[in-house]
């Protein structure tokens, strides 16, 4: 049924419209009533009708004036405004406001219901409409969302020329185009909850970044469980040094309001053309594993992270002036936990960084650094329950350190071997999240709000994270999954009962039978009606 809203200050008038007419005789509800705009406008936002009759003339808030708030705030509600004056002016302003229906008073219960009539169908079009542009706007999401992310490692990765990348941008109506750029890497951790989860606050964050990033024309990409890539744009090289100093400050300012969530990042350093924008993301890569060896909340510039390098001269390391545990087994073991395999030639890099080139020069150094990693990995391993002999390839018999470069190579090797072992395992932990979230799609098909937000929130992960790691275990989008889900439940009811196809409709989780009857289909290939007719001689209209 179609909702009806009345406005009129004359209350014999009001009392008249509403009780001499049989409103759901007629196919319509009537919802609310108020005697001027000023009390019927918050009443309208809340009730959402689908038409609103009101006079012209009124205290406090005139019809006109209340139509053009309805107009601009919900342009697909219908106002058809009653007057006593039949002045052309007043109907020219109506129209302009996009008002449906100029009536003059006195005006019959017959006459109203004739002129409501003739708007519903216009209304029942432009809801349809609405409705697939709101379901192609999901659908659109979460494409965009990959879309944006391949854009985004093509970028890091300089695999693509410029003009290539703008290609790609204009496909997502993304303007990338700048004097000069900048990449920073961000990411926030709640300390309230585990590993990969995503707390309330964090999400908020995130949302928030990518609107301060809106204000200053940054652009903002996801990186799945690794947080946010932002891409700083200005007209020329003096410009993105101010662009810089302004990100770190309103990144400082966002974080200061949230008192249980920690947050680590790393910048690169500023280049002038789009081809060069991987050296500023290697850059703010080397930066951001700088993360692990630090345990404060901040943004690293990729220039502080260079005064851990030593140059002095090796001889004048002393081992004797090495510390046990120098090395720090837990900043080791807190990478295998949190890192990712392309962040592991960077973090080795500041690691390496951290212990000075001259302390490396030393054999019996090197030593000392290869074994505790081997005993950090090995107490990861034994920590997690995985089987200790996935790494023996790499014990200290076999382990190459004859120099700097082959003991680098041997500690990226046996980190990334626990890491591949972590994320192996981790898929399958992931695919019983799949097996969790395909029950609870199964119970709640038929709810027609069920969305990726509802499902994210159920199992407490960032909406963004959920589409990922969704698409990359079952091989579609959840939009697909659940369309796919509920037209085979459709089928099922069409060929195995003789309910209606609006009652089916309901039923599988779509309010409008209309809209259920356009996507069966656009999916299918025929309508609920033909589909039935292969093997049920039930004649019905598609959605009666």
């Amino acid at each position: 049924m179609l909702k009806i809203f009345l406005a009129e200050d004359e209350y014999v008038v009001r009392e008249g419209i509403k009780n001499n007419i049989d409103w759901a005789g007629h196919g319509y509800e009537f919802v609310g009533e108020a005697s001027d705009g000023e009390l019927a406008l918050p009443m309208i936002q809340k009730l959402k009708p689908d038409i609103v009759i009101t006079d012209i003339k009124m205290p406090f808030m005139d019809g006109l004036e209340l139509s053009r708030l309805i107009k601009k705030e919900f342009p697909w509600m219908e106002v058809i405004i009653l007057s006593g004056y039949a002045e052309f002016d007043y109907a020219k302003e109506a129209i302009s406001i996009g008002v449906a229906h100029y009536l003059t008073k006195p005006i019959s219960g017959d006459e109203l219901i004739s002129q409501l009539d003739e708007l519903s169908s216009k209304i029942e079009a432009n809801k349809q409409e609405r409705e697939l542009k709101e379901q192609y706007a999901r659908e659109m999401a979460e494409n965009s969302l990959r879309e944006s992310a391949e854009l985004f490692r093509h970028m890091a990765l300089g695999d693509k020329s410029a003009g290539e990348l703008m290609q790609l941008a204009d496909k997502l109506n993304m303007d990338i185009s700048a004097g000069a750029y900048n990449v920073v890497l961000f990411k926030a951790v709640s300390t309230h909850h585990e590993e990969n989860e995503y707390s309330g606050s964090v999400v908020a964050i995130y949302e928030r970044l990518s609107e301060l990033a809106d204000k200053t024309g940054a652009l903002v990409f996801d990186r799945d469980i690794e947080g946010k890539a932002i891409v700083l744009r200005a007209d020329d090289a003096e410009a993105i040094k101010k662009a810089e100093d302004d990100a770190l400050e309103g990144i400082d300012a966002l974080m200061s309001e949230y008192e249980y969530v920690n947050y680590y990042g790393g910048m690169g350093q500023a280049v002038v053309r789009l081809s060069e924008l991987h050296d500023a993301y290697e850059k703010a890569s080397h930066a951001y594993a700088h993360r692990y060896m630090s345990d404060e909340s901040k943004i690293f510039r990729y220039e502080e992270t260079l005064k851990y390098m030593d140059d002095s001269d090796p001889e004048d390391f002393n081992i004797s002036s090495i510390a046990p545990g120098e090395t720090d087994r837990s900043r080791v073991m807190e990478f295998l936990h949190k890192g990712t395999e392309s962040e592991t030639v960077y973090y080795v890099d500041e690691f390496f960084a951290g212990l000075g080139e001259n302390a490396l020069h030393s054999n019996m150094f090197r030593q000392y650094v290869a074994t505790e990693v081997y005993f950090a990995v090995s107490a990861f391993m034994d920590e997690r329950g995985y089987d200790r002999n996935e790494i023996r390839a790499f014990d200290m018999t076999s382990g190459d350190i004859s120099d700097v470069d082959s003991t680098r190579r041997y500690i990226i090797e046996i980190i990334g071997k626990a890491i591949e072992i972590r994320d192996s395992q981790a898929n399958n932990r992931y695919s019983g999240l799949i097996d969790e979230l395909k029950a609870y799609i199964d119970e709640h098909y038929a709810d027609e709000d069920l969305s990726l937000n509802v499902l994210a929130s159920h199992v407490n992960f960032s909406p963004n994270h959920l589409s990922m790691i969704f698409s990359a275990q079952t091989g579609e989008t959840f939009i697909k999954y659940l369309t796919d889900y509920r037209m085979n439940k459709a089928k099922e009811l069409l060929r195995c009962t003789s309910k209606r196809s609006v009652e089916i409709s309901v039923e599988v989780g779509y309010k409008d039978p209309h809209y259920f009857s356009y996507l069966f289909k656009k999916t299918q290939g025929m309508t609920p009606t033909q589909y039935r007719s292969g093997n049920m001689s039930v004649e019905e209209e598609d959605g009666v």
